[in-house]
C-alpha cells in the first residue's frame, strides 16, 4: 500500500503512471490539499512512478493545466507521465524485493521523501529516502523554469536544458564508464545525496525493501 501525504503549504495534484502492462492505481492522479493524505492499494507486482503537480486548474470534466508536472492537461493521468522537470518517486514491487528511488533525472519541482513502514524487522535494508532541499533556490540560472512573476518554480535537468549526449547519457556516452557526473548533476547530488542525479547514479540512489508499505511525502 502507498500513502501519499501533502506536507506542503499549497495544494499538490499527485500524478501516477503505471509501467507498461501494469494496472492503473489511484485513478492516475488526484488533488491533495495541505495536510491531506490518501491511501492507495497496489497489486503485488506493481511498477510505476508518482510525482507532484503544482499550480493546476481543472474544470468539472477534469480538463485543465498544471504549471509543473502536467500530464496532458487532465486531472487523472491515464497512462501519461509528468511533463519534466518534475521530481519522481519510482517503484518496482516484489521483484523479488521492492526497489524504489527518488529521481531527479527528469529535473525537480517539489521536495519529496519515501519512508518504508510496517516491514519485518529483519528487512534492515529498508531505508528512508529524502530529497527535502528546495532545489529551486539553488538551481543554476540556465536550468531554471520561471513563472509569469519571474519566480523559479522548477529546475530542469541538464539533459532537458541542453539535449546533448554527454548530459543525456546517450550515443557514445551510453554507459556508466563514459557518462559521468557533471557540474549540473552535482548540484542535485549535493542537495539530495540519496536521489538519482543522472542516469547512471545507481550505486547510491536505488534502495531495496521487502514486505513494506510506503509513505510518500511532498515537502
Amino acid at each position: 500500500m502507498f500513502t501519499l501525504h501533502n506536507s506542503c503549504p499549497y495544494i499538490i495534484w499527485a500524478g501516477i503512471q503505471s509501467s507498461a502492462g501494469h494496472d492503473m492505481i489511484g485513478n492516475g492522479g488526484f488533488q491533495l490539499n495541505p495536510g491531506q493524505s490518501t491511501e492507495i492499494q497496489a497489486p503485488t507486482n506493481w511498477s510505476g512512478r508518482f510525482w507532484p503537480r503544482r499550480d493546476c486548474s481543472f474544470d468539472q470534466t477534469g480538463r485543465g493545466t498544471c504549471q509543473t508536472g502536467d500530464c496532458g492537461g487532465v486531472l487523472n493521468c491515464v497512462g501519461a507521465g509528468g511533463s519534466p522537470p518534475v521530481t519522481l518517486a519510482e517503484f518496482t514491487l516484489n521483484s523479488p524485493v521492492d526497489y524504489y528511488d527518488v529521481s531527479l533525472v527528469d529535473g525537480y519541482n517539489v521536495p519529496m521523501s519515501i519512508v518504508p513502514v510496517g516491514y519485518r524487522p529483519r528487512s534492515s535494508s529498508c531505508q528512508t529516502v529524502r530529497c527535502e532541499s528546495d532545489l529551486n533556490w539553488i538551481c543554476p540560472s540556465d536550468l531554471q523554469v520561471l513563472n509569469h512573476a519571474g519566480e523559479v518554480v522548477a529546475c530542469k535537468s541538464a539533459c532537458m536544458a541542453f539535449n546533448t549526449p554527454e548530459f543525456c547519457c546517450t550515443g557514445e556516452y551510453a554507459s556508466p564508464e563514459k557518462c559521468r557526473p557533471t557540474a549540473y548533476s552535482k548540484v542535485f547530488k549535493n542537495a539530495c545525496p540519496a536521489s538519482y542525479s543522472y542516469a547512471y547514479d545507481d550505486p547510491t540512489s536505488i534502495f531495496m525493501c521487502r514486505g513494506a508499505n510506503y509513505l510518500i511525502t511532498f515537502c
